[in-house]
């Protein structure tokens, strides 16, 4: 699983964040989105990376700006192991 944080400039409201998290789940495969005007950042979960300039396209396409992306692997840890802290 890969966890792809975007920072976005311009939203400002709860409809702002859901333009961009709807038009994510548009254009790409993804199993979580969640944006954050507060933080200005979208993040992402999805099996595979994801294009990059095809993101770009798509926020900037929502009237917001896509400044610039990360990606991270995610490890799965079991509850059990979690709750252990193992």
């Amino acid at each position: 699983m890969i966890r792809t944080t975007v920072h976005v400039s311009g939203m400002v409201c709860g409809m702002c964040e859901a333009h961009v998290n709807d038009a994510i789940r548009s254009a790409f495969p993804v199993k979580k989105v969640s944006s954050s005007r507060a933080r200005g950042e979208t993040v992402i979960e999805s099996e595979t990376s994801l294009d990059h300039e095809k993101l770009r396209q798509v926020i900037n396409n929502t009237g917001y700006v896509m400044l610039f992306a990360s990606e991270e692997e995610m490890t799965k840890r079991s509850l059990i192991r979690s709750i252990l802290g193992k």
